[in-house]
């Protein structure tokens, strides 16, 4: 797993993730307004927008044309649950901060890589907001991240890529914080139902590859402030 700052030079915030052959692009931008539901609040909001390339898979994905694509819009929804999970909105002020993720290549993890890089995004723009006095603390309030965990031939993996996960008896994705609390498990049996001792042996996997991740992110940060 790698996660480069920079990217988009005119983004509030932006990284490159790279996990396998996974790429993700994730850029963020401020705007001074929230939707209409906050108005008037004091309070910000968090949201985030996610689509692969055409060539981003092994066959060409068309763009879609005059109607939602129902999987990008589920997981940007997932995406924008992940990071609101994290966020004290009072800190924000009525701004509104819209994260892009945009898929340059996919071999399976797609909104894990992407959750897991919109993290880094976020925090570098509310650093930046942080640091010009526009915000008055850090609005974060722990990390957040992302990862697949399955089982492939009877053997628990973590991280799947798109062959293994074609493969997989049990395939879950897992959300987390950097408390090690859970904000989302997404899990399914492909095939024969699993076991309560296999799903906690997955979550236990899944728990030591974000803490992982956790300390890739925070090297991902620091190296935008000495960059």
């Amino acid at each position: 797993m790698r996660i480069g700052h920079g990217g988009q030079v005119f983004a509030e915030g932006s990284t490159l993730i790279e996990s396998g052959l996974t790429r993700v692009l994730c850029a963020v931008s401020i705007e001074e307004k929230v939707p209409p539901f906050l108005k008037g609040k004091g309070r910000g909001w968090v949201t985030a927008e996610y689509a692969m390339l055409p060539r981003s898979t092994h066959t060409r994905t068309p763009r879609p044309e005059g109607r939602p694509d129902g999987r990008a819009v589920e997981i940007q929804r997932l995406i924008g649950r992940s990071l609101r999970a994290v966020t004290n909105f009072e800190l924000l002020g009525e701004r509104t901060f819209t994260v892009d993720c945009d898929v340059l290549q996919a071999d399976g993890g797609t909104r894990t890589a992407a959750i897991t890089g919109a993290y880094v995004a976020l925090y570098q723009a509310m650093e930046k907001l942080v640091k010009s006095g526009a915000l008055s603390a850090m609005p974060l309030t722990t990390s957040v991240a992302a990862v697949s965990v399955g089982v492939v031939a009877g053997t628990d993996l973590l991280d799947l890529c798109y062959e293994e996960d074609s493969r997989a008896e049990v395939d879950f994705n897992v959300i987390m914080t950097g408390k090690g609390d859970f904000v989302e498990v997404q899990g399914t049996a492909e095939d024969k139902p699993f076991s309560r001792q296999r799903l906690n042996a997955l979550l236990d996997l899944a728990a030591m590859g974000i803490r992982e991740l956790g300390a890739v992110q925070a090297t991902a940060i620091e190296g935008a402030r000495t960059a």
